[in-house]
């Protein structure tokens, strides 16, 4: 059987001829407090704080977004772009700002110094492991998810537990997004400030939205499966994946969500009918890549991502009901995870990130997070092997185990 494989979508022009050292350069030049942004068509690092977005809930955040750079601009910066995250609750704090300095890339995707081998890891060995909750106790909410879906009182939850790691000294930032980074260089890798203390970093498969010239693109991701650990392994997952049923339902919602969601602010939309696969170094995806054409040109990315967050991907389905078995079944703030984290300029383009594969640290302890979907076809088994899988992407960069 012939799998189809889609290696990630990148939205910027390619460029005709790469330096090695040109991405790499500013992997290794971040530090703690630095805001450092990798996508399949270019890498981002922003120093210093020329302007934090405020939490105003009574001004849309897009307004308050588009005060801050065109204050920039009329400061003197030709381009400013905010840069960070926004968290799972629309109506907690963002954690974005207009970086004093902002210096820009190539895709890592691009830089051949990328192949060679990566640090080693931060705190090998030092690791203390907590599982909240426990991957038994997580089962039993997926199941009992499971017997309410299919008494029909919602269509699909996402379900998701932590994992929190507590070292001997605080983790080594940099040497962890370098490893990130560098084990899946064409996909989105990313370490921001999330909150006073607090630093951002993963490593996520998924566009959530881009916007460039009046174009967009989305790719949304639902149903995964481990990566095999032999050759022959990996392509009866892939292919095991691509023919499920459970997989593909589960895909098809948050497809089918997604193109709601666009379809109004689009003179063209085009959805391809059945999904591909995209890979990282962990997991398979089903994936479908969404575009359009925007019916005006004052909607911004972040408007896109505003429209789209949270997806079924992410969230569930409907999504108050999904965000109110969320608060029941898990017993921890998600923070940022399953928020977004990207980019936007003063015209409007920008780039949205789901964030997932991703961690928050803080002082000597990181907090890992990993979700499964969970429809009618779940099993809490499944899906605890499921998030354990996603844990190895964090895991494998600090050197630990579960």
């Amino acid at each position: 059987m012939t799998v189809p494989v889609r290696e990630p979508l990148t939205r910027a022009p390619e460029p005709p001829a790469v330096t090695p050292g040109g991405a790499t350069a500013l992997l290794d030049a971040y530090r703690p407090g630095d805001r450092f942004l990798a996508t399949p068509g270019r890498t981002l690092l922003g120093s210093g704080t020329a302007a934090e977005i405020p939490h105003e809930p009574a001004v849309p955040l897009g307004e308050r977004v588009r005060r801050a750079l065109d204050a920039r601009r009329t400061a003197g910066d030709p381009a400013p772009v905010v840069l960070g995250c926004l968290p799972f609750l629309p109506d907690a704090p963002p954690a974005l700002a207009v970086p004093a300095r902002l210096r820009r890339g190539p895709a890592l995707r691009h830089d051949p110094l990328t192949a060679l081998a990566p640090p080693a890891p931060a705190a090998p060995g030092g690791w203390k492991l907590r599982e909240v909750p426990s991957a038994d106790a997580y089962a039993r909410a997926v199941d009992a998810a499971v017997e309410r879906l299919r008494a029909g009182e919602f269509a699909k939850v996402v379900l998701a537990r932590t994992l929190e790691l507590t070292g001997r000294t605080a983790p080594g930032l940099p040497l962890m997004l370098g490893r990130l980074a560098r084990r899946d260089p064409g996909g989105y890798a990313f370490a921001v400030p999330s909150a006073p203390g607090r630093t951002l970093l993963g490593a996520s498969p998924e566009l959530l939205v881009a916007r460039q010239d009046g174009r967009l693109v989305a790719n949304p991701l639902a149903g995964s499966a481990p990566r095999g650990t032999d050759l022959a392994e990996d392509v009866r997952a892939a292919a095991a994946l691509l023919d499920s049923a459970k997989d593909l339902h589960e895909h098809a919602v948050v497809v089918d969500a997604v193109r709601a969601a666009l379809a109004p602010y689009c003179a063209r939309i085009e959805v391809p009918p059945r999904p591909t696969l995209v890979r990282t170094a962990t997991m398979w995806h089903l994936s479908t890549t969404v575009t359009g054409d925007l019916a005006s040109p004052a909607t911004t990315a972040l408007d896109l991502a505003q429209a789209l967050h949270p997806t079924p991907a992410v969230c569930g389905t409907p999504t108050a009901t999904a965000r109110r078995v969320i608060a029941a079944s898990e017993p921890f703030d998600r923070g940022a995870y399953t928020g977004m984290v990207g980019w936007q300029d003063a015209d409007g383009d920008g780039e949205w990130v789901v964030t997932l594969r991703c961690a928050e640290a803080e002082g000597d302890t990181l907090r890992l997070f990993a979700g499964a979907g969970v429809v009618a076809a779940s099993t809490g088994e499944a899906e605890a092997a499921e998030t354990a899988a996603k844990f190895r992407t964090f895991l494998d960069a600090v050197g630990a185990a579960l």
